[in-house]
């Protein structure tokens, strides 16, 4: 525990860093805009269209807005260090690798938290004028908050594997939308495999999430993809130090 604490400590450091620099340029409000238009449009669309005062088509297509938003958040955090040399300064610093990765994963999930927070106002309105069950508003929601973190560790390694951001959103975006799209082909799947593919799916475990049944095998995916994607970008970054 003190040694989680040591690190989460550092770790602030690093996220403070970034989620500021995140709001000092216009891309960060450019990116929040974007994602709200389109979120906007699939929750108004059902609500004005279908009369219906849900947010399920929202959720539906949560996974595929964040394959493309999230890589496009983290393609700066490494490739632009390592592009303009501020990487060998960040990496003189008293933190320890694992506490620079950590404070960027964090800093770009608190960036996805706050570009997802405005679209509470959905559900607030949902409850208005319908009466939607609580359950899968709050299990939606705490299924994005580790939804984006999955991604962004996964932006994260992309980035730490190249200087150029453009190749690093390329990468990122290539592993999260396979992971958000991998249960749409399962009709053309082995049943033998289909469990096996199931499981390697981000959608599969977020949608179970966001029909409000927290099961800890979700968590532990979002967990286990954390996890796997630190380790690697960890690796990327001690090999090119």
């Amino acid at each position: 525990m003190e040694q989680f604490k040591e690190i989460m400590k550092g770790a602030k450091l690093i996220a403070k860093k970034e989620l500021s620099g995140y709001f000092s340029t216009p891309i960060g409000y450019i990116v929040i805009s974007v994602f709200l238009v389109i979120a906007g449009f699939l929750f108004f669309s059902t609500f004005f269209l279908y009369g219906q005062a849900e947010l399920r088509a929202y959720f539906e297509l949560l996974p595929l807005l964040f394959a493309f938003v999230i890589p496009a958040i983290t393609m700066r955090l490494f490739a632009e260090e390592r592009n303009t040399g501020s990487f060998e300064m960040l990496m003189t610093l008293p933190l320890s690798t694992i506490q620079v990765v950590a404070g960027k994963i964090l800093a770009a999930t608190l960036f996805a938290s706050i570009m997802i927070s405005p679209t509470l106002v959905y559900a607030v309105s949902v409850a208005f004028v319908g009466s939607p069950d609580i359950g899968p508003v709050i299990g939606g929601y705490l299924g994005a908050v580790l939804l984006a973190a999955a991604y962004a560790s996964i932006g994260v390694f992309a980035s730490s594997m190249t200087k150029n951001q453009i190749v690093a959103f390329i990468i990122g975006f290539a592993i999260c939308i396979v992971l958000s799209l991998i249960t749409k082909f399962l009709y053309f799947i082995s049943p033998k495999l289909v469990s096996l593919f199931e499981y390697i799916s981000a959608d599969y475990h977020f949608q179970n999430i966001a029909r409000g049944v927290v099961d800890s095998r979700n968590i532990i995916y979002f967990a286990s993809v954390i996890v796997i994607s630190s380790m690697a970008s960890i690796y990327q970054l001690e090999v090119k130090r």
